[in-house]
């Protein structure tokens, strides 16, 4: 399952970039220095998403800091891609439908079992590109200069996260950290910025996440 999240690992060199285990070659972004795995990353046309409501606006540049959320939805067992792309639908209704949003908040959502949606349309392409990301809808104040990165589940209560969840967010944040050339020590979470119980544990834990990205750039 593990090789199935985890697409290839890119290795940035002296003006050039090499792949293992995949055909063709992806450049990191030009803030990229050591090395990062690729994530597999469901796109929206992967999943099902509906078109967004309005245009997402596509801000040139790099983000200056990643914002980690959780969804507060129910902490299903169920780990598998498809309960993954039911999910970000949910959360798509849930923005679009319940928020009255023009699309679903978050840039990006990794569910309990460790699959990666892409939310708000266009963050893939520009995720890849390094020189652009995608205003979501996920944190005030924050939006045109934040990746908005959700879990699946609520976690203000003292639910611990799967490992295939942890995991994979820590390979998420490494590889956005590397893409747009952001320390990962500018990880937050929600409620550094608002009013929120977001991100529950995961805030107690961002020193973890952190460190763990870290080490994860440095491999």
């Amino acid at each position: 399952m593990e090789h199935r999240r985890i697409r290839r690992r890119v290795l940035f060199g002296t003006g050039a970039a090499g792949l293992l285990g995949a055909a063709g070659v992806t450049a990191l972004g030009a803030g990229a220095s050591a090395a990062a795995v690729e994530p597999d990353i469901d796109g929206v046309a992967q999943w099902g998403a509906r078109p967004p409501s309005g245009t997402n606006p596509v801000i040139n540049g790099s983000p200056n800091k990643l914002i980690v959320h959780h969804t507060v939805s129910a902490n299903t067992s169920d780990f598998s891609r498809a309960q993954a792309h039911a999910h970000a639908k949910w959360v798509q209704n849930l923005h679009m439908d319940g928020n009255g949003w023009r699309d679903s908040g978050y840039n990006f959502v990794v569910s309990r079992g460790g699959w990666i949606t892409e939310g708000t349309t266009g963050s893939l392409a520009a995720l890849m590109n390094g020189g652009r990301f995608i205003m979501g809808i996920h944190t005030s104040n924050q939006n045109g200069q934040a990746l908005g990165i959700s879990n699946e589940g609520s976690y203000h209560d003292g639910a611990i996260p799967p490992a295939a969840q942890w995991e994979t967010l820590v390979t998420l944040c490494a590889f956005a950290c590397e893409q747009y050339g952001i320390p990962s020590q500018e990880i937050y979470g929600h409620m550094d910025f608002n009013s929120t119980l977001c991100p529950g544990i995961f805030h107690e834990r961002l020193p973890q996440l952190r460190d763990e990205v870290e080490a994860a750039r440095e491999r």
